[in-house]
């Protein structure tokens, strides 16, 4: 039986669960009721696990036939800080939190792949189940290595893949080399001199100095970066002040950038500093940078990623599979993961609606047994099967 006919006979109690990890997001690194959820699932198919790895994260390990190699599979099981607007039924039940990512469904794809990996066991080797805390943007696959993640659960190849908005259900994009953008956070905060609003010529204007530096910032990316390369600076809040007579003592820019090298960070974290304190000094003010590296580079190694294509055309047809996706500007912090261990990041197709991050996104849940037999396959391949 294939894979995905395997995972199509319990596919309505993943779409349940899944609707139930809907309706009660967890933050990241505060996943607790949905670890717990993981942990029991895997324990009734009789998988081993590990539980609180990087805090909340659990690690499900499934044993095949005698094997000296070992894959990792990861999905990662956050929400967002978001207000859910979509009135399904199953809708958030939590004022502020909403999975507008498919982190549930990832969840779900990855306990469908344990309990078929759990049920046949035709496979040599060991298939270490990941499920990563904390994705968006607090650090969760760092908090996890940092935990003897690869130290406790050694991987030759690791896999991990994300749904995509505008990609139908039933296929998939990959490609070889850089494929997801690093990703950095930024706060650029300008100190200057308060002042009464009518008296402006006794202030030094921190509110005016950061409208300037926002504007030179994206200098930086057009004169600083080779065209050859591709970075995004975007400031995205500017705060200061509380009154509207008061010129404040100070201001600050915060934003993100995005790159697909490391090299081109440091020089874009050296822009940001140079034209900040360059132009807040022109003002006769002072500006200080805190440059964050949050998600490295999500870089494929073209020999895993051929496999994982590999993988997903036996269970689809190759006509259903894009091996050139274009890089995107989005950022993924299963990066680091890559970092230590040659892998691949897929995504898997979630058809039409709302894109991610967008209070309107509902994961389609059409879509896990692909995303749960993709999993299953790629898996079998890295370690072969029985005969």
């Amino acid at each position: 039986m294939s894979a995905l006919d395997h995972i199509r006979r319990y596919h309505d109690e993943l779409t349940a669960l899944r609707q139930d990890l809907h309706a009660n997001p967890e933050l990241g690194l505060e996943e607790h009721r949905t670890a717990a959820i993981v942990a029991e699932k895997l324990e009734s198919w009789g998988i081993e696990v590990h539980r609180g790895i990087g805090r909340t994260g659990v690690v499900g390990v499934v044993r095949g036939r005698p094997g000296n190699r070992a894959v990792g599979l990861r999905a990662d099981m956050d929400a967002l800080p978001m207000q859910e607007m979509t009135g399904l039924p199953y809708a958030s039940t939590v004022s502020g939190k909403m999975h507008a990512c498919g982190h549930d469904g990832h969840t779900a794809m990855l306990l469908g792949a344990a309990r078929c990996l759990a049920e046949t066991r035709d496979f040599d080797g060991t298939v270490n189940l990941i499920f990563q805390p904390g994705e968006e943007g607090v650090g969760g696959a760092l908090a996890m290595l940092e935990d003897g993640l690869l130290e406790r659960f050694p991987c030759d190849t690791l896999f991990g893949m994300h749904n995509a908005t505008g990609l139908d259900v039933g296929e998939y994009a990959i490609g070889a080399g850089p494929f997801m953008a690093g990703g950095a956070f930024f706060d650029i905060t300008v100190h200057g001199k308060g002042s009464h609003g009518a008296r402006p010529e006794v202030s030094i204007d921190p509110v005016l100095t950061a409208c300037h530096i926002a504007a030179a910032l994206q200098s930086i990316v057009s004169r600083n970066i080779s065209p050859r390369e591709t970075a995004v600076i975007s400031v995205t809040k500017v705060s200061g002040g509380d009154a509207y007579n008061v010129i404040p003592q100070s201001a600050t820019l915060s934003g993100t950038a995005r790159f697909f090298s490391k090299e081109v960070a440091r020089q874009i974290e050296e822009g940001l500093k140079r034209v900040a304190e360059g132009i807040a000094a022109g003002f006769g003010a002072t500006a200080e940078l805190d440059f964050r590296l949050i998600f490295a580079p999500t870089i494929n190694d073209p020999g895993a990623t051929t496999a994982l294509a590999d993988a997903a055309a036996e269970l689809v047809g190759e006509a259903k599979v894009n091996r050139n996706r274009e890089p995107v500007m989005g950022s993924e912090d299963f990066s680091f993961m890559l970092e230590k261990v040659p892998g691949a990041y897929i995504h898997v197709g979630n058809g039409p609606g709302a894109a991610a991050h967008n209070p309107h996104y509902n994961f389609n849940d059409e879509a896990i047994p692909y995303g749960a037999a993709l999993y299953v396959q790629a898996a079998r391949k890295a370690l072969g099967t029985k005969e």
